[in-house]
């Protein structure tokens, strides 16, 4: 295995990370933004999403509209996996993002993924797990079905806040599944 592969991590998002989320949403490529689905004009300015990104932080887990995990690679952060649409102690909606397009599609993606679960399963108290990636993405959607995730169906739909209507395809983690996978 690639020796990269072995200092991944993932933790919860801090106060200090803000800035690094926010450089991701708004200050990348349109064209990639449109890649994952990105509806360009409904992403908020800087001061819109640090204020949520905060608040985020500062609610306890069964209030918690949103919640993130900072993926990393020794000791820097290369990405973020966020969880929305939560009902507390039955489901939330998970998002996958490595920052760097020199990172994206190296085997990366499934180990950090497997690192997040903890947290948004324990702290959540989810029994099921989410997420409906563009159908039209392939990494995301190959992503989850290495981990576990069961294929749900392919359904036209606005996913996100930040999405326009698109193709998706939905797959979901049981609590029952997510305890069977052998965590990195």
């Amino acid at each position: 295995m690639n020796s990269q592969l072995f200092s991944l991590s993932a933790r919860e998002m801090t106060e200090k990370d803000i800035p690094l989320i926010c450089k991701y949403w708004l200050e990348n490529d349109d064209e990639f933004l449109r890649g994952m689905g990105v509806d360009i004009q409904k992403l908020p300015d800087r001061k819109g999403l640090t204020h949520m990104l905060l608040e985020q932080i500062q609610t306890a887990y069964k209030d918690k509209a949103a919640y993130a995990t900072i993926w990393q690679q020794g000791e820097e952060a290369i990405g973020h996996c966020n969880v929305n649409g939560i009902k507390y102690g039955e489901q939330a909606f998970v998002h996958l993002h490595i920052w760097a397009s020199e990172l994206r599609q190296k085997g990366m993606g499934e180990i950090l993924v497997k690192k997040s679960l903890p947290y948004f399963f324990e702290n959540l108290a989810l029994k099921n797990l989410f997420c409906q990636p563009y159908a039209k993405n392939p990494s995301p959607n190959k992503t989850l079905e290495k981990i576990g995730f069961e294929f749900v169906k392919t359904y036209r739909t606005i996913p996100g806040s930040l999405n326009f209507e698109q193709e998706v395809n939905m797959w979901v983690l049981t609590k029952e599944k997510y305890q069977k996978i052998t965590l990195p």
